[in-house]
């Protein structure tokens, strides 16, 4: 459903792509049709018609719309956005921030009858450009490691203290006890919670027959015994942050999880769908530490899932608030989910500092849930390929770049720059033709082209040891055993025969014609007993240089003469076990 304008009052209702909606009040601006125009502009940037598809954009936008407004109605414009003058909207782009001047253009953009010397600057090139975004750095190893290690103790306390007070929960009621010990005693306290739900120390006379409302007795646990019950938003955040650290989610769809995105696949793991507002519906498969995580959080919420909001209860994240004017119950204590009561940053903070963790720097440590993914995928792609272009399929490479290669020590940037120098280097390696010659053609090589003998690096030993034979290994003739190229310098090379073929150090002569066409049927057989793309993956740029620049290039005759002591099988091939066709 598009988003759409509402008047009386001015409003602009929002719904997005995860089927939440939010609506951005613009009355009382001072200015209503101007407000009105904006509205109608910010209804075609917005999902489905734009590409705003996150309540937290259209709060940027509706608040810039504000500070324009209040800042045109200063300067005494009354009228709409197609009044707009050039000149008054560049001196309140020059006097405003970047942030401002970008997202009013954008909603200028949208507007019909505009200026047309306006709109020269509304679409031409920004003179006042945002301050280009930072990357997250990626907490270090240690950092890392600490963090981890304090919300699985947060984790773990929080789950033991729900236990405890379960556990005495019970135990059922303390029958026929006077008021005074009824409402003393923590076991009939916690009972009271696991049947009417989260509730405050004023709320217990409404289920304990014979106690006054306002009466100075009462169980002054009743706060904590609530808390460990049904967890409040700092337990919630706990848990969040350690099933980040886990799943390497986006802070988002983690967020707003729902019961029916967990689909378990397997014994130890688990396919989470979620919502990313930047892009639209994702799938993650979880295993391991997460889904052991998830399903003790789901152990742990589930007696409060029961007094949960219609609407939150479907939620994986709920956490008990105190109940605002509005809300249905009869407690103090509602239960909700972050889609319903909008998080506040106080308690994550306050959790935060309870962690303790301190920085590499010795100061404390900012949790930060984006971080901790940067940090998540940072590690990953140390410990080998992902099997992907890009870590985050929803990523340009640039964006993959800024985020994720650029966020590196200057030891890892040097350990990057010599695997892409190496990578290159064998490039232009693979890329020289073969060197395919008879005995004769490499004698007179030697004598009449002696430019071309040193570019291939021959020296006069390294042609003797050629035209003998001393230097053959089973493909080719190699100009130097020792070089290291495919194995330790100094040892003999310990490379497959196939790979000599792409080897810028072989030398293909006429009594290496039985053995290659030896691996040419070697790789006949392959292709039959591997997928095509197996075996363009293992042999593919092999058998590619030997069909078409290597055998093409020796005399028929050698090689019609060489085909008569080549069978179709192994024979005569130094194989290992695992590699043979029979």
């Amino acid at each position: 459903m598009p988003a759409r304008v509402e008047f009386d009052p001015l409003r602009v209702v929002s719904v997005y792509p995860n089927g939440t909606s939010w609506t951005a009040d613009l009355s009382g601006t001072g200015n209503d049709l101007l407000a009105a125009d904006l509205a109608e502009a910010l209804v075609q940037r917005t999902h489905p018609l734009g590409s705003v598809g996150a309540k937290r954009t259209t709060v940027v936008y509706a608040s810039c719309i504000r500070v324009m407004i209040a800042w045109l109605n200063g300067q005494g414009f009354t009228g709409g956005a197609a009044d707009l003058p050039k000149g008054l909207m560049l001196s309140y782009w020059m006097s405003t921030s970047a942030h401002h001047v970008f997202y009013t253009r954008l909603l200028l953009q949208e507007v019909p009858g505009l200026r047309e010397d306006l709109r020269t600057y509304v679409v031409g090139r920004a003179f006042k450009l945002k301050e280009p975004a930072r990357p997250y750095q990626p907490y270090s190893e240690t950092e890392f490691a600490r963090l981890e290690a304090a919300l699985v103790k947060a984790v773990e306390d929080a789950r033991r203290r729900h236990g405890e007070v379960a556990a005495l929960a019970a135990l059922g009621p303390i029958p026929d006890a006077p008021a005074y010990l009824m409402s003393r005693s923590d076991q009939h306290v916690a009972w009271l919670m696991s049947q009417h739900g989260p509730m405050s120390y004023s709320d217990l006379p409404k289920y304990i027959p014979g106690q006054r409302e306002g009466v100075g007795y009462g169980n002054t646990n009743a706060t904590a015994l609530r808390d460990a019950l049904f967890p409040q938003m700092g337990t919630v955040w706990a848990f969040r942050m350690l099933f980040g650290i886990y799943s390497g989610i986006v802070p988002d769809g983690i967020r707003d999880m729902r019961l029916e995105d967990i689909t378990k696949t397997g014994a130890r793991t688990t396919l989470v769908s979620y919502m990313k507002n930047r892009t639209g519906p994702e799938s993650v498969a979880i295993s391991g530490k997460a889904v052991r995580l998830l399903e003790r959080w789901l152990e742990l919420s589930a007696p409060m899932r029961r007094f949960a909001e219609p609407q939150a209860a479907g939620a994986v994240w709920i956490f008990t608030v105190r109940r605002q004017p509005g809300d249905a119950g009869e407690n103090r204590y509602v239960v909700v989910s972050p889609a319903d009561r909008p998080e506040s940053n106080k308690p994550a903070r306050k959790a935060a500092a309870a962690l303790g963790v301190l920085g590499d720097d010795g100061q404390p440590l900012e949790v930060n849930a984006a971080r901790i993914r940067t940090t998540y995928h940072n590690l990953l792609s140390r410990k080998g390929w992902t099997g992907r272009i890009t870590i985050d399929p929803n990523h340009s490479a640039q964006v993959e770049g800024d985020h994720y290669l650029t966020a590196t020590t200057p030891a890892q940037r040097d350990a990057v720059e010599a695997i892409i120098e190496d990578g290159q280097a064998d490039i232009l390696r693979r890329a020289r033709p073969a060197v395919v010659l008879n005995d004769e053609q490499l004698a007179e090589l030697a004598e009449k082209h002696p430019q071309t003998v040193a570019a291939l690096g021959l020296s006069d030993d390294t042609i003797t040891e050629l035209l003998s034979g001393d230097s053959d290994v089973f493909t080719a003739s190699c100009s130097d055993l020792l070089s290291g190229l495919h194995g330790p310098a100094g040892k003999p090379c310990p490379a497959r025969p196939w790979v000599c073929l792409l080897c810028p150090l072989a030398l293909f002569l006429p009594r290496h014609a039985a053995n290659l066409l030896r691996l040419k049927a070697f790789f006949a057989r392959q292709s039959r007993q591997m997928t095509v793309e197996q075996f363009l993956a293992v042999f593919g740029p092999y058998a590619d240089r030997l069909d078409n620049d290597i055998l093409p290039r020796f005399d028929p005759a050698v090689l019609t003469a060489a085909a008569s002591a080549v069978a179709d099988d192994d024979t005569g091939l130094p194989l290992r076990p695992e590699e043979g066709t029979s």
